[in-house]
């Protein structure tokens, strides 16, 4: 049943609220997370198709007005990603360049209103949750570091991170679980990809849980 990868996920979910919360109490000079500090909503970013089964969820029982709005934002995102995309042609033949273009473009994520607030805060996703501590994720056989620009986190010193492969590990086994309970034939195939948040709300869920997820 899809309460009960649901209810997983929202465990992943509090051990990601509970890392970032452990490193702030720890550091509390250095992370700058406040009310209406939205430079993270701006970032191009997918989810897995657990997290965006849940997060399509949970959106469509949003108020009218508010469901309403965020749908023309998304549309407005999805206009911008295909911008993106146009301008990254150049960087076919360079996967690495083409990662790190990706990482330096602007969207505004749809959830985030006129007053510079989130709408969706409670069901956010993972990554908006871990963002503003140190985190990691693994290039190869190296493991790098990110962290927030306007953190107080200084470049060379070193900190505790929130490893994120860990918690993509337990997204990906929930994917494939989840497109498995749906009758998908190859799930392995499709729970790693990584899908554009303001496409997911625009697509049905049964899709999503069905991994109809086009193009």
């Amino acid at each position: 049943m899809i309460e009960d990868f649901f209810s997983h996920y929202v465990t992943v979910a509090r051990k990601a609220d509970v890392l970032f919360k452990t490193i702030q109490e720890k550091y509390l000079l250095s992370v700058h997370c406040k009310l209406h500090c939205c430079d993270c909503c701006h970032a191009v970013f997918g989810v897995f198709p657990i997290e965006a089964a849940y997060i399509n969820y949970h959106f469509n029982r949003l108020e009218r007005k508010v469901k309403r709005d965020v749908l023309r934002r998304a549309e407005k995102a999805e206009a911008e990603l295909l911008k993106v995309k146009d301008r990254l042609k150049v960087f076919e033949e360079d996967p690495k360049m083409k990662v790190y273009g990706l990482g330096k473009q602007k969207v505004r994520c749809p959830f985030l209103s006129d007053k510079e607030e989130c709408v969706f805060y409670e069901n956010r996703p993972i990554i908006c949750r871990i963002y503003g501590v140190p985190y990691s994720l693994k290039k190869g056989k190296k493991e790098l570091s990110y962290v927030c620009n306007l953190s107080g986190f200084e470049e060379k010193a070193t900190y505790p991170a929130v490893k994120l492969d860990n918690i993509y590990e337990k997204l990906v086994i929930l994917s494939i679980e989840m497109l498995k309970e749906a009758g998908f034939l190859n799930p392995a195939a499709k729970a790693n990809l990584m899908l554009p948040l303001a496409r997911i709300l625009r697509m049905s869920f049964d899709d999503i849980v069905k991994g109809n997820f086009g193009e």
